[in-house]
């Protein structure tokens, strides 16, 4: 009786925070990242609109766990977000030159870290 009180309590509680907006990375998030936020656009094959891919569901396809309180890739990896720039509606004179830098720091990440981009642009698309 009680194994199955606690079950109950359990499927209770585990819906309240699916409900609420919750996921099971937000402990484990950067403070300036939701699992909900719109990393990139996956083009459409058929030439439509596209999907929107989340950080929630790039997180789900690297099969992502919160391994205390930080987020670790299947090999133990950590994850680290980081935030694209590039997207400037008349570009800077230097922009070729924070391009570049920008290239040089997620070379370097990489070695240490699983990245994953986030778009500069809020429908989510790559420019560059």
């Amino acid at each position: 009786m009680a194994s199955r009180l606690l079950c109950l309590m359990f499927l209770i509680c585990g819906s309240c925070g699916a409900a609420s907006g919750q996921s099971r990375w937000d402990g484990c998030l950067p403070q300036d990242v939701k699992a909900d936020e719109v990393i990139a656009i996956e083009p459409d094959v058929k030439g439509g609109s596209g999907r929107q891919i989340t950080v929630g569901g790039k997180l789900k396809q690297l099969r992502a766990r919160c391994r205390g309180r930080k987020l670790v890739d299947p090999r133990g990896k950590k994850i680290y977000f980081y935030r694209l720039t590039g997207c400037w509606g008349n570009p800077p004179a230097d922009y070729e030159e924070i391009l570049e830098n920008q290239r040089e720091e997620l070379a370097r990440l990489r070695r240490r870290y699983r990245v994953v981009e986030i778009s500069c642009n809020p429908s989510g698309v790559l420019l560059q």
